[in-house]
């Protein structure tokens, strides 16, 4: 029985299947970034036209690019702290900026993305301490002050909602202060390629379970057989954390990983909502000008985390 693509989905899969393919792994690094996140960037067209500000951040010495999104500049309104997706190998705040333009729209708050160091160069920890220092910079009033760092809440996609949840445990465990709510989109919580969700879709539908191996092997280096909890955050304790919004989508090969999620959160007494949207891909949230349902999971999302700033 084959899988339920949504008809807009399908089409945007007819267009990726037209056009050549591209082996990111089989190139130097440098040129692999340069075609996927060109590829991303063509997405935001179409985006919410909101003011921005450039914010360079300082993080533990090491100077990150920061981007903030504001609805209404010179009122001061809560924020969400976006950490963008890529395999913890591409992405940025360009390719990630049509999805911060939806969120800050359909949330009505302020959304601020940054960049991190990147792997292979830079695996585990880097890619979160950089998150980690970004999130105390944000919270230390550099954003400005019609930005009220008192309501914020946190939100990530694939490899940033595993930076996001990673980077909410650590605080928790240091009793630092935790976000009113947090967004995690299709994440990828631990490196396990064998489960039901990989084995139907991880052929086929953009992600791939050999891209997701070697992700995992950029940013794990060589902890890959043994992974720090933090690094492969399915496995750490949970208990403590806000109110999550879950989301995956019905022909992601991570989907099982979200559902394991959800149930490892039940066990720890956790608050959350899981959204399984069927008929689209991992990734499909940069698709949202050409896909219905993707822009649902951000309007999901900003109802979830507003209702609780």
């Amino acid at each position: 029985m084959s899988a339920f693509v949504h008809p807009q989905m399908a089409r945007i899969l007819a267009s990726f299947a037209a056009a050549p393919g591209v082996d990111f792994k089989t190139l130097p690094i440098a040129e692999a970034r340069a075609s996927s996140d060109a590829a991303s960037i063509a997405w935001n067209e179409g985006a919410p036209d909101l003011p921005t500000r450039e914010i360079a951040v300082t993080a533990d010495g090491v100077s990150l690019r920061g981007r903030l999104y504001h609805p209404q500049p010179g009122t001061a309104l809560p924020v969400i702290l976006y950490v963008h997706g890529g395999g913890w190998t591409f992405g940025s705040v360009d390719t990630h900026d049509g999805t911060m333009r939806n969120l800050a729209a359909a949330a009505g708050c302020c959304v601020f993305g940054f960049d991190y160091r990147l792997a292979p160069e830079h695996p585990y920890p880097a890619p979160l301490e950089d998150t980690l220092g970004a999130i105390a910079f944000a919270l230390g009033g550099e954003l400005g002050p019609d930005v009220d760092v008192r309501r914020w809440a946190l939100a990530g996609d694939s490899a940033g909602a595993t930076l996001a949840l990673a980077a909410m445990i650590k605080r928790c465990d240091a009793g630092l202060a935790l976000p009113a709510a947090a967004a995690l989109f299709y994440g990828c919580y631990t490196p396990d390629f064998e489960t039901g969700s990989h084995a139907r879709f991880g052929e086929g539908y953009l992600l791939t379970t050999a891209n997701m191996r070697w992700y995992w092997r950029n940013y794990l280096g060589a902890a890959f057989d043994a992974p720090a909890p933090l690094a492969a955050p399915l496995h750490a304790d949970l208990s403590g954390l806000p109110p999550l919004y879950l989301t995956a989508g019905g022909l992601d090969p991570l989907a099982d990983d979200t559902l394991r999620l959800a149930e490892r959160l039940a066990v720890a007494g956790v608050a959350f909502r899981h959204d399984h949207v069927p008929g689209v891909v991992h990734g499909c949230l940069r698709m949202s000008r050409e896909l219905a349902p993707a822009l649902a999971m951000i309007g999901a999302a900003a109802s979830y985390i507003t209702e609780r700033l």
